[in-house]
């Protein structure tokens, strides 16, 4: 299958590289010059639990570079999906799937925006733990699963297609009728994880261990909880903080990619993560003023670094 994969950072990085190694015609694009002039010359280098590996593929700062593609995954921060959107539109032909994958909410929706009627579905993925370690080097503490689903209606046949390249990249797939649900499922996860480590600075397992951080990060999933269930979202968790703890368990090492973003020198997404919940808990009754204290903090602590 040829496959553009528009957005290589971390976890775009994982995607090229594995989905490349397995033997499908890869393209990667990224603004990131230094970046896309290391993987045309030297290969996209990809370690951690997937093993190490340095696979040649094609890149380029230009997405129409691409040509028409079979695959087009959408996998830049939120901010940058309208862009990605708009630059994704000479990739597309009747048969290609747009597969976007972003944190948070509400990006499928700009993309289809934009991209108007196309084949769009949503992926949703967890347990990574991926981080760039330099232009070209990528990775990865896990690569637990990849849930993928229509943007409307039930899984079908070409969304199954889809699944099987990335099966046959190594992945862990499952399709799913209502990739909702998986969403908010895995959004509740991150409000635990995203801000709290980039406020403290600390890794997963760091924050687990002290008792305030803890209170606070729990206190934000619990807050997502309660409104995923005020919507009417069919979430699969009974306990929220045994459920967060245990995704915690299996990436302890990990930093989020919040912190890893003001490391790197940038504003990161807070406002598709913690700052979601308020704004899907209007009309609800549910009150979120755990999630409101992390992202006003999250905000001052960014004016500080001159990142807003």
């Amino acid at each position: 299958m040829k496959v553009a994969v528009i957005g290589t950072g971390a976890m775009g990085s994982v995607y090229a590289a594995l989905m490349g190694d397995s033997g499908n015609e890869v393209w990667a694009i990224d603004a990131w010059d230094e970046h896309i002039n290391t993987i045309k010359s030297q290969g996209l280098r990809l370690e951690g639990a997937s093993g190490e590996r340095t696979v040649k593929i094609n890149a380029s700062t230009v997405a129409a570079d691409a040509g028409e593609c079979d695959l087009v995954i959408i996998a830049t921060k939120a901010a940058h999906v309208e862009a990605a959107a708009k630059s994704a539109i000479p990739l597309v032909k009747d048969d290609t799937t747009v597969l976007t994958i972003q944190n948070g909410l509400g990006s499928a929706d700009r993309v289809r925006n934009i991209m108007g009627d196309i084949n769009l579905s949503i992926g949703v993925v967890g347990g990574f733990g991926a981080s760039v370690k330099g232009p070209g080097h990528a990775h990865h503490n896990g690569w637990e699963l990849v849930r993928l689903g229509e943007f409307d209606g039930p899984a079908t046949d070409r969304l199954k297609d889809v699944a099987a390249v990335w099966e046959g990249a190594g992945f862990n797939v499952r399709t799913f009728d209502d990739i909702h649900k998986m969403i908010w499922e895995k959004l509740i996860c991150n409000v635990c994880y995203s801000g709290p480590c980039a406020l403290t600075e600390w890794t997963l397992e760091e924050v687990q261990n002290d008792e305030n951080a803890w209170a606070v990060a729990s206190g934000c999933a619990t807050e997502a909880f309660k409104v995923a269930k005020a919507k009417g979202i069919n979430i699969d968790i009974e306990d929220p903080v045994q459920y967060v703890y245990d995704f915690g368990q299996k990436i302890p090492k990990s930093r989020p990619s919040m912190l890893l973003d003001h490391i790197n020198g940038r504003a990161c997404e807070i406002e598709v993560i913690n700052g979601a919940i308020p704004r899907e808990a209007e009309g609800t009754g549910i009150a979120t003023p755990i999630n409101d204290t992390v992202v006003a903090l999250i905000k001052a602590k960014e004016k500080r670094l001159g990142l807003s």
